[in-house]
């Protein structure tokens, strides 16, 4: 089977690359969404992601291979489909399978002999025979016998430019065999290598570890830093020392916090599931919680640093946030460590405003720390906004940034990501996050 008219189901960071792709390969894509403003924007050329050039969306639109809709069925027109939806953790770091759920749903009344359904969405080993196929064998179908399924986890790195979903090797795993087969010949079409496995429950799992062991060497390097600032060592040079080494080392750097869609996510996933079987991931857990910890310490460091330099708490100092996506050079918010910084700063009484070139709009709020939910618009980097700071926190290093002009202009930074290493002498105070401070004031 060709397999030549794709639909892709969620046209977020993962499904609409994976559906541009598609349709640059010489495929049919239909794209759908449940959200009727986006399909409306994606359909007048606008793209709402940052990774995705509106010419590239324009020239797809053009070309007749792609459209977007807001309805299911659409997808009786396709032979193959990409299930791309979020899924998040609730309040309680559980798994939140709705959207999942809700797109297989929206599959059931149109799927037929023959078709081929393929999750992407990151979650536990489990969910796709356990979840996906019982939903889909609703129809009367059966998986593997009148239909394929299989999983391939998406590999999307938002911001990088080298290793898109053109390039990056594909892993995948059918509910049998020829399921397996079929996905891996359409995924190939895309023209990466592409590594079968025996079964969609070994495919969950490479995702979550290849996430987890970043979250586990994150946390690692955070607390590390922590007991540099102890220590009186500055971190960013020993991990550059370390980096000489040309075997047995990976470099990851610290910061405040993780987020994103995967690595703050995927270790509560895990633990969720490994209690089915008895099992605590107590390392995996542990990781988590150090990297869920450094937004606090981000505040407590901005707390000590306005003590010792100028004099005051932060009950009515003034905060200047500079980067809230979760990642340098994106325009993705989501979990990303900025909100809960920002939460914690109002909660101590301090006012906060931000700057992030491209996030023009950011939420706070909602949550058991702060029940109150406040929209923040973001402002100007100019010299008034410096001037009005009684500190800067830098939390995400877009290069966009003028650091230079940040340090020569503002009287005290916070710099949580070493975004102003390098730069002259300058008349600011920069306190870094693993790093010792500067002696006290004369």
């Amino acid at each position: 089977m060709a397999d030549d008219r794709v639909g892709v189901i969620g046209l977020g960071y993962v499904g609409l690359p994976l559906a541009l792709a598609f349709a640059e390969a010489g495929c049919e894509v239909i794209g759908v969404d449940v959200d009727e403003g986006k399909v409306a924007a994606l359909m007048a050329g606008r793209s709402p992601i940052r990774d995705v050039p509106e010419e590239a969306l324009r020239a797809a639109l053009a070309s007749g291979r792609f459209r977007a809709t807001p309805t299911y069925a659409a997808l009786a027109e396709v032979e193959a489909m990409f299930i791309c939806v979020p899924t998040p953790y609730d309040a309680m770091r559980a798994p939140d399978l709705s959207y999942v759920k809700a797109a297989a749903e929206g599959i059931v009344p149109y799927l037929r002999q023959g078709h081929l359904v393929i999750l992407q969405s990151t979650t536990y080993p489990g969910t796709t025979e356990e979840v996906v196929r019982p939903i889909l064998e609703r129809s009367g179908l059966r998986a593997g016998e009148d239909f394929d399924l299989a999983f391939s986890p998406e590999r999307i790195d938002p911001g990088n430019r080298e290793w898109t979903v053109r390039n990056t090797p594909k892993v995948v795993g059918g509910v049998t065999p020829r399921s397996t087969a079929r996905a891996a010949a359409l995924l190939s079409r895309l023209g990466a290598p592409v590594h079968p496995v025996s079964s969609p429950r070994v495919a969950e799992m490479s995702k979550l570890l290849e996430n987890i062991f970043r979250s586990v060497n994150i946390a690692l390097v955070n607390e590390l830093a922590l007991l540099c600032e102890r220590m009186g060592i500055n971190i960013w040079e020993v991990i550059e020392a370390a980096k000489t080494k040309p075997f047995g080392f990976m470099a990851f750097y610290p910061g405040p916090g993780v987020g994103g869609h995967c690595i703050p996510v995927d270790p509560y996933y895990l633990s969720w599931k490994a209690r089915e079987y008895d099992f605590y991931t107590k390392f995996i857990e542990l990781a988590a919680e150090v990297n869920q910890a450094m937004p606090f310490h981000v505040v407590h460091r901005t707390a000590e640093a306005l003590d010792r330099y100028a004099g005051k708490g932060l009950r009515g100092a003034r905060a200047f946030v500079l980067g809230v996506a979760y990642k340098r050079e994106t325009d993705d918010p989501r979990n990303s460590p900025a909100g809960r910084i920002i939460e914690l700063l109002l909660m101590r009484g301090a006012e906060v405003a931000y700057h992030d070139p491209y996030v023009p709009r950011f939420r706070v709020g909602g949550d058991a720390f702060r029940r109150e939910e406040r929209e923040l618009a973001s402002v100007p980097l100019e010299e008034g906004w410096l001037r009005w700071a009684d500190v800067v926190v830098i939390v995400t290093g877009h290069r966009a940034v003028d650091y230079g002009k940040v340090v020569e202009t503002a009287r005290l930074v916070v710099d949580t990501c070493n975004a102003t290493a390098g730069l002259p002498r300058c008349s600011a105070i920069v306190v870094r996050l693993g790093a010792p401070m500067a002696p006290f004031p004369e």
